[in-house]
C-alpha cells in the first residue's frame, strides 16, 4: 500500500476492518436493483480503489456472487455490506457508509437510475428530526450506554 492519504472502515460489529491507501475513486450512488437488494435500501453508496491499495486488517469477509462477474463482500457476523468486486478488475469498491469517515468523499454520480425509487427526489422535503428513542426507558441514553457498535477508528482488540 502506498500514498499519504488513507481511509479505514469496517462493519458494524468490528469483526471485519479494512484500510485503503490513497484517494477513493469514483464515489457514486448505485440505484440498480442488485445494489438495492444488497444494501437493503434505496441505493448503495460506493467508492473504489485499486486492489494493491486495499487491505483487510481484521477478520475475513463473506462473499456472495450477485451475478457471474460480480461479487459482494459482507460481515458474516453482523451482515454489514462492505465491498463490491467485478471479476478480473483491478479495482475493489467499499460502501461509503462503512468508512470510518463517510464524509471523506462526496458522490459524483448516480448510476443505475433506471431502477431509482420513484419518490427518491422527494426525500429531502420530508420533515426532519434528531434521533429520539423516548419509547425506551432512559431513551437515547440507554442506547448509548449499551452500544455494541465498533467505534469509527481502528482498535487493537474488539470486542471490548
Amino acid at each position: 500500500m502506498s500514498g499519504s492519504e488513507s481511509h479505514s472502515g469496517g462493519c458494524q460489529c468490528g469483526a471485519v476492518r479494512y484500510r485503503i491507501a490513497g484517494k477513493l475513486g469514483y464515489p457514486h450512488l448505485c440505484h440498480c436493483r442488485m445494489c438495492q437488494k444488497a444494501g437493503g435500501n434505496f441505493f448503495m453508496a460506493l467508492a473504489g480503489t485499486r486492489e494493491e491499495n486495499f487491505a483487510i486488517t481484521r477478520g475475513t469477509p463473506g462473499w456472495f456472487s450477485s451475478s457471474d462477474p460480480c461479487r459482494r463482500g459482507f460481515c458474516e457476523r453482523c451482515g454489514t455490506p462492505l465491498f463490491f468486486k467485478t471479476a478480473d478488475s483491478p479495482y475493489v469498491s467499499v460502501t461509503i457508509g462503512s468508512l470510518d469517515d463517510p464524509e471523506a468523499t462526496t458522490p459524483v454520480s448516480q448510476d443505475g437510475v433506471e431502477a431509482r425509487i420513484s419518490y427518491f427526489d422527494k426525500l429531502f422535503s420530508l420533515p426532519q428530526k434528531a434521533t429520539d428513542r423516548s419509547d425506551l426507558p432512559d431513551g437515547n441514553a440507554r442506547i448509548a450506554q449499551s452500544n455494541h457498535q465498533h467505534p469509527d477508528h481502528d482498535t487493537a482488540v474488539w470486542p471490548r
